[in-house]
């Protein structure tokens, strides 16, 4: 028997993926362990932005990338039961691969027309080994593919930024996200699990979008467009002594 009057509420489900680099740079300075910590510290706080919304259905599940590609946790898992399973380093960066297994899973089915735009954040310190052009065409042929939100954070300043702003959109207001330390990848792994997720799962009816195409750089606060979603510009960090990767 419902609890409402009315019937159930229905929820869209919201596909969330991380796409991780886990090359052997990766092993340098502690950026493996910090991503690790940076996603278990996210997932409470996108369980209360889950909690908040009753419409959308949020479902976790990661890719890793070195040599090759593979589904790190392959189950989409709803946020209430997703545990965080640590990530090792190893190998190369291919990239393309990742973007074409994530690909695959953006197909109709196993994706429903009821779906909300999926949230892909890729997650890199370096530059692709492999075909990333082919790999980012082939998740763009996906209609989900190409409406998803497109997140890209940059670990270091040996990050290929460029590629990672085609991989958002090359004409998208939203850059790549620069974290430096440790400290900062946390910041924004929690932006992108909160202020993205909540953007990409609001109904309609309650997106303001103060999105314009001014030519000036957004400002925080601001919002711009991720896939077919006008989402909050995040505060930047400028670099300073605690910079270290």
């Amino acid at each position: 028997m419902s609890p409402l009057p009315g019937g159930a509420i229905a929820t869209r489900p919201l596909h969330f993926i991380f796409i991780c680099d886990c090359s052997g740079s990766m092993s340098i300075e502690g950026k493996i362990q910090a991503l690790n910590n940076a996603i278990k510290e996210a997932i409470p706080e996108m369980r209360r932005v889950a909690d908040e919304n009753a419409h959308a259905q949020i479902l976790v599940r990661a890719v890793k990338f070195s040599d090759g590609a593979q589904w790190h946790i392959a189950t989409p898992t709803p946020v209430d039961s997703f545990k965080w399973e640590d990530l090792k380093t190893d190998g190369l960066t291919d990239m393309g691969k990742a973007l074409s297994l994530v690909a695959d899973q953006l197909k109709m089915p196993p994706m429903t027309d009821r779906a909300l735009p999926p949230v892909l954040v890729l997650i890199s310190d370096g530059q692709p080994t492999d075909d990333f052009n082919s790999g980012l065409k082939t998740l763009l042929d996906q209609p989900w593919g190409k409406r998803a939100v497109r997140i890209a954070i940059a670990i270091g300043r040996d990050a290929d930024t460029d590629v990672l702003q085609k991989f958002i959109g090359s004409g998208s207001e939203l850059k790549p996200l620069l974290a430096n330390n440790a400290e900062t990848l946390v910041k924004y792994i929690k932006w992108a699990s909160t202020a993205v997720v909540k953007a990409a799962s609001a109904p309609p009816s309650k997106v303001v979008d103060t999105f314009s195409a001014s030519g000036s750089a957004p400002s925080p606060g601001a919002s711009v467009m991720a896939g077919t979603v006008p989402i909050p510009v995040p505060a930047t960090a400028s670099g300073d002594a605690d910079d270290i990767w």
